[in-house]
């Protein structure tokens, strides 16, 4: 039995929970997983792996705003992210010096690794975008990031290669081709999973992402709730309040529910109203939905890119949070015709188990 340590990012829970799959299959192979991570990444797979080992291990904090000048944010916040990188391989020097570990696994968390045992990354977005006007930004983004990503011993990418299905887009394309052999394309990871269910529930409205943008976004949709006729579930994505409240006879509203719960409330939406991040992305993907709207949040430019990429190619429809106005937007949205089928995470999470990680662990 070897022993694994995992460790996600916690902006937003998106980065924990494309780890759930890789987790099981660890455990399910009968390895040992330590989960190091922080905040309501820390509480959620706490709540989904009781029995493993966890280590409090606080990341960096997301540079997001109120508003949606992020880029600017972001450039004023680098040198306080290079510090926290630099505190980062500091305390997981500690956790390895405390500890054996035979693997470890990092989730978007550039200073989690070690030259003394094997590191793998996760991540989809091997390829920043920014607007046309900061097209240098993103070439330094992209040295930056390759020259990061090079202190792993395999980056493994939750997508489909490069091609038509792609669900990352460019985000997941390398710039060179000699980088694909350090990259793995393990296809979609997500928690998510069909069920054979009948879609009694009208709609389904996921509130998601790093703070303050989640709040902005759960009261804007809250106001607008009575403009939506029908059944609706609203999930506040907040593992600290678990509350239920009924708004009204119609309508349940959760603080947090755990990903057996979610998994049956998805299978069982008609439409979809949520962010384009990444994870969600890829839940929609596994089982198959095809009506959704999509609100990025303001400002993060990978998921207004994604959500942009999505209308583009007729997959699902977009609206900006400031525009947004459900009795207009869910209507239109209706039309578009979902993500393309695609390899499903039982198959790819096995896959990725017996190509990269059955060499570190076994």
């Amino acid at each position: 039995m070897s022993s694994v340590l995992i460790s996600p990012l916690n902006w937003g829970l998106g980065h924990a929970t494309r780890d759930i799959p890789v987790i099981h299959e660890l455990l399910h192979r009968g390895h040992d997983v330590t989960i190091a991570a922080s905040g309501n990444s820390l509480s959620a797979l706490r709540l989904e792996f009781p029995s493993c080992r966890f280590i409090n291990f606080p990341d960096y904090p997301a540079p997001y705003s109120s508003g949606s000048h992020f880029l600017a944010k972001f450039a004023l916040y680098f040198p306080i992210l290079l510090n926290a990188l630099s505190t980062e391989r500091r305390t997981i020097a500690r956790i390895i010096a405390q500890d054996h570990y035979d693997l470890i696994v990092s989730d978007n968390r550039l200073g989690v690794y070690s030259d003394s045992v094997p590191s793998l990354f996760i991540t989809h977005q091997i390829h920043f975008h920014f607007p046309l006007v900061l097209w240098p930004v993103e070439l330094f983004g992209l040295f930056l990031n390759q020259l990061l990503q090079n202190k792993f011993d395999r980056v493994i990418i939750p997508d489909n290669p490069p091609g038509p299905s792609a669900l990352a887009g460019k985000l997941s394309r390398p710039l060179r081709i000699s980088s694909l052999r350090k990259f793995y394309y393990s296809g979609i990871l997500a928690t998510a999973r069909k069920l054979n269910l009948a879609e009694d529930l009208d709609y389904l409205i996921i509130i998601s992402g790093p703070e303050p943008q989640r709040t902005v976004f759960e009261q804007k949709v809250l106001t607008q709730l009575d403009s939506l006729k029908g059944t609706k579930v609203v999930l506040l994505g907040s593992p600290a309040q678990k509350d239920t409240k009924k708004a009204t006879p119609n309508t349940n509203i959760f603080g947090y529910v755990d990903t057996n719960e979610k998994i049956t409330i998805l299978n069982r939406a008609r439409f979809i109203v949520c962010r384009s991040g990444y994870t969600t992305m890829m839940e929609l993907a596994e089982i198959q939905k095809r009506h959704g709207l999509f609100i990025p949040t303001p400002g993060q430019t990978e998921q207004e890119y994604l959500s942009a990429y999505y209308q583009t190619k007729g997959w699902f429809m977009s609206q900006s949070q400031k525009d947004l106005d459900l009795s207009v937007d869910v209507p239109a949205a209706n039309p578009f015709k979902g993500f393309p089928s695609m390899p499903k995470t039982e198959q790819n999470v096995r896959h990725l188990y017996e190509d990269v990680l059955a060499a570190y662990v076994e």
